[in-house]
């Protein structure tokens, strides 16, 4: 993806608006309501970290964005270098992808010491970072996850600021993370699912403390900073299989045809017929395993008039035909359950 470039716009805003005009059109909080409904949310790693006094904790670059959620104590936080900021309790960063960061806890003098990998223990896809024998001040959750729509489109991806909102107890964020641990501790069936579920339900948070914001930190990134060409991906994502044209997603932007194509394809790397594919595909992959729909069937649902077009389609995203797709789906499942 790449930044947004002012580009003449046409159709009903004329030739020579730029686009610079559309930062005075709000996002509409039912397109996002159509984007966070599709958001695909997958947690890749959770940490536990337990500061005590008079100690740090360095962790290195991750390639995907952290969610950072501090429970308890005060300290100190420095991302990538920079400044370093108060930690109080209910504080919430988004840390952006390969970012290094830096927590520490003031002692009785002299600088934090280190916590030594040697301290770091595993179990169950939770990393837990704590001084054995020391009480914490600091006791943080972190999460690592992908937000994405489709396969290519990364929310997250592009953020190259930190994100950072002050909770209270009773938005309870910290229950909702307490509860993603205590899911993959148990590893029950559907801990992929459930962790998911709960992590976006964070990220909704986010956003719409957001919209109660004066400063909305949504519109940092490069996919929700043209409010016209969100509008039309809004559609594309709430309606992956409508016979959606080029023409008509840039009606749809308010946009003439050529301008919504070099808005869109400057922010999302990608034309709008590439991207639209790939959440045709992200559909009809989900449809293939929680349904038993016929391919035929799932092939017009996601927008194809022939079977031959749609197995072409899915077998480029995901290197196998639909039906070897869903058989491995399903006997992945069925292992699980034995």
């Amino acid at each position: 993806m790449h930044n947004p470039k002012a580009v003449p716009t046409g159709g009903i805003f004329g030739q020579n608006v730029s686009a610079a005009m559309s930062s005075t059109i709000k996002l509409s909080p039912t397109d996002l309501d159509k984007l966070m409904q599709a958001l695909d949310i997958d947690v890749i790693a959770l940490t536990e970290i337990l500061v005590p006094h008079g100690h740090r904790v360095e962790m290195g670059m991750f390639d995907a964005p952290g969610i950072h959620y501090n429970l308890g104590g005060e300290g100190r936080m420095s991302i990538n270098g920079g400044p370093e900021m108060p930690l109080s309790p209910h504080l919430l960063i988004i840390v952006p992808p390969n970012t290094p960061f830096t927590i520490e806890v003031d002692g009785g003098g002299g600088s934090p010491k280190l916590i030594s990998r040697d301290c770091w223990t595993r179990q169950e896809g939770i990393l837990r970072v704590a001084m054995p024998n020391e009480k914490p001040e600091i006791i943080q959750i972190c999460g690592f996850f992908n937000a994405t729509f489709g396969q290519s489109v990364r929310l997250f991806g592009e953020l190259r600021e930190p994100v950072i909102e002050q909770f209270e107890p009773a938005d309870k964020i910290d229950l909702k993370l307490r509860e993603t641990m205590d899911e993959l501790l148990q590893q029950e069936v559907g801990v992929g699912a459930m962790t998911a579920s709960l992590l976006k339900q964070i990220v909704v948070s986010l956003v719409r403390r957001s919209l109660r914001s004066s400063q909305r930190w949504t519109e940092r990134f490069s996919i929700l900073s043209d409010r016209q060409v969100t509008r039309a991906f809004a559609e594309m994502v709430a309606r992956p299989g409508a016979a959606h044209s080029v023409q008509s997603l840039a009606h749809s932007a308010g946009l003439s045809r050529s301008a919504f194509m070099a808005r869109f394809s400057d922010i999302f790397g990608q034309s709008p017929m590439v991207v639209l594919r790939d959440l045709r595909m992200r559909q009809a992959a989900i449809t293939l395993t929680t349904t038993t729909m016929s391919i035929d069937a799932i092939a017009q649902d996601a927008g194809y008039e022939s079977r031959s077009s749609f197995v072409r389609a899915f077998r480029k995203a995901y290197n196998r035909d639909p039906s070897d797709f869903r058989r491995i789906a399903k006997e992945a499942k069925d292992q699980k359950h034995t």
